[in-house]
């Protein structure tokens, strides 16, 4: 009797220890792949100075974002009280932002140059041109002399990823989101990869990643996917492709950026983001890109006003986004987005709508990127 009593209670606590056993081993698998997904996101914050009080202070330490984006203007309170104020101020806060992320963290920024600047000449930095100027000189020292001092005013203040060039086709000059903005350097793809080319190996002399954008080229619309849908069906050319391939084929492309843009020619159901098709058929397995896919902001109304989180999160995923900026930027500010889509894409793999395989191979892309630009 006293034996079987021994034996059933060495089964139970066997079997006790294996469910525990079994637990911690899920707790920490889990925990592995919110760490993964958190590393796809780039979320912007309001913040001037970062205090342990802001959301964005435990995104970095305890969910271990990826990345964060920086402005000068906060649209949801239409006021120019964001993130950057002077260069000292944001040297402090870039400087505060990578310590908190123990030196990890993309520091994001979209310093095209021209009308699309966040570091203006009123808070106290350089002057800089705009990309149609560069093109319509088209000459490579005055290129490489603009360029190069944008970078070392990024290296300076401590920002290491910049989203820029543009290599959009100046199809349309009255696009009001590309053309109208001096955005495109020329309708010229030549001139274009020309001059890209020398925007992102000035960026890489400073130790800065860059991306090109907006796959597959945003400069035949006639209008604004920060409003709402943009189809370009009718207005595009596949010779706004040529950019991408061509430097994507001289090996020096860090990001691509997606388009929100529609276009039935590739996908009749979903923009570009969203786009096996436009994405994995035509940019990975075509033009052979192998790098990292990011989207544009994800709060921009061809998105955000069309699809809830879930959808647009599982259909990007699944056709090819490995890294997602919520921007925070939009039409409202909300202090949760970054864990709510922390949250959706870990349910999503649970549930089976997006393999494991697709967060291990994004987690895997932007580690090698972060290692050689000595993030780690």
């Amino acid at each position: 009797m006293i034996k079987q009593i021994s034996l059933i209670t060495l089964t139970l606590i066997s079997i006790i220890s294996t469910n525990i056993l079994n637990a911690q081993t899920h707790n920490k698998e889990d925990k592995e792949l919110r760490e993964k997904i958190s590393q796809m996101l780039i979320v912007g914050f309001r913040a001037m100075e970062l205090e342990t009080s802001n959301e964005i202070y435990d995104l970095i330490t305890k969910e271990k974002i990826g990345g964060v984006i920086l402005f000068d203007y906060d649209v949801p309170s239409k006021k120019s009280i964001r993130n950057i104020e002077s260069p000292d101020q944001l040297r402090t806060l870039c400087t505060e932002l990578q310590k908190a992320g123990n030196n990890r963290l993309f520091i994001s920024i979209d310093q095209e140059g021209g009308r699309v600047s966040r570091l203006k000449e009123k808070y106290g930095f350089p002057p800089t041109v705009s990309q149609q100027y560069l093109g319509d000189n088209n000459n490579k020292s005055l290129t490489t002399q603009w360029s190069a001092r944008a970078a070392s005013t990024l290296k300076s203040l401590g920002i290491n990823l910049n989203f820029t060039p543009s290599v959009d086709l100046n199809v349309n000059p009255d696009c009001p989101i590309i053309g109208k903005l001096e955005r495109s350097f020329s309708s010229n793809p030549k001139v274009i990869v020309e001059n890209a080319k020398i925007v992102i190996q000035e960026h890489k002399k400073q130790g800065i990643a860059t991306a090109i954008k907006h796959f597959p080229g945003h400069g035949s619309s006639t209008s604004d996917t920060h409003e709402g849908i943009v189809d370009v069906t009718k207005t595009y050319t596949e010779e706004e492709l040529i950019p991408f391939r061509e430097l994507i084929d001289e090996g020096v492309v860090d990001m691509v950026m997606t388009s929100h843009v529609f276009n039935a020619n590739f996908d009749s159901l979903y923009p570009a983001t969203m786009s096996y098709n436009t994405l994995t058929n035509k940019l990975k397995l075509q033009m052979e890109y192998k790098g990292i896919i990011i989207s544009d902001d994800m709060a921009m109304g061809a998105i955000s006003k069309q699809y809830d989180l879930e959808t647009c999160l599982e259909k990007a995923i699944n056709a090819g986004v490995d890294m997602f900026i919520f921007s925070n930027n939009g039409e409202k500010y909300d202090k949760e987005i970054g864990y709510k889509a922390i949250d959706t894409i870990f349910q999503l793999v649970k549930q089976g709508k997006v393999k494991e395989s697709s967060i291990n191979n994004s987690f895997s892309k932007i580690s090698k990127l972060k290692s050689e630009m000595g993030l780690r």
